[in-house]
C-alpha cells in the first residue's frame, strides 16, 4: 500500500513511466561529454606533439587516466541512449525492435569494455605483474 496519491505516482512519467528519467539522462550525459571534450581537446593540444610515446605517456597520468575512463563511459552511455531512442521511434515490429535493441546494448557494451580495457592497460602497464 501506498502513502502517494494516484497523481503522484504518475506525476512526471510518460506512458513507459520512464520517459522523463531517460531524457535528464541524456542532458546529464550531454553537459558532462561538454565539459570532458573540453578538457580532452585542451588537454592533446597543450602535448608537444602526438606522437605514441608522448600520447602513451600521456595517458598513464592517473588524472588524464580517470578522465580518459569517464569520457569513455559517459560517451558510450550517451551514445546508447541515443541510439534507442531512434529504434524506439522508427523501428515498428516489435520482434524487430526488441533484436535491434539486444544488438545495440551489446554492441554499446562491448565498445566500452574495450576502451576500458585499453586506458587501464595504459594507465597500469602493458601487462600487469609479467614481462615484456
Amino acid at each position: 500500500m501506498s502513502l502517494r496519491s494516484p497523481i503522484g505516482r504518475v506525476l512526471g512519467l510518460g506512458a513507459a513511466k520512464e520517459g522523463v528519467t531517460h531524457w535528464w539522462s541524456q542532458r546529464v550525459s550531454a553537459v558532462a561529454l561538454v565539459l570532458l571534450t573540453l578538457w580532452f581537446v585542451a588537454s592533446l593540444l597543450s602535448l608537444p606533439d602526438f606522437d605514441h610515446a608522448t600520447v602513451v605517456a600521456w595517458i598513464a597520468q592517473p588524472l588524464h587516466a580517470v578522465l580518459m575512463l569517464l569520457l569513455t563511459g559517459t560517451l558510450v552511455y550517451h551514445s546508447q541512449l541515443g541510439v534507442q531512442v531512434v529504434v524506439e521511434d522508427y523501428v515498428t515490429s516489435h520482434g524487430l525492435k526488441v533484436a535491434t535493441m539486444l544488438a545495440i546494448n551489446f554492441a554499446h557494451i562491448a565498445v566500452a569494455a574495450l576502451g576500458i580495457f585499453a586506458i587501464l592497460r595504459i594507465a597500469f602497464g602493458r601487462f600487469v605483474g609479467g614481462a615484456e
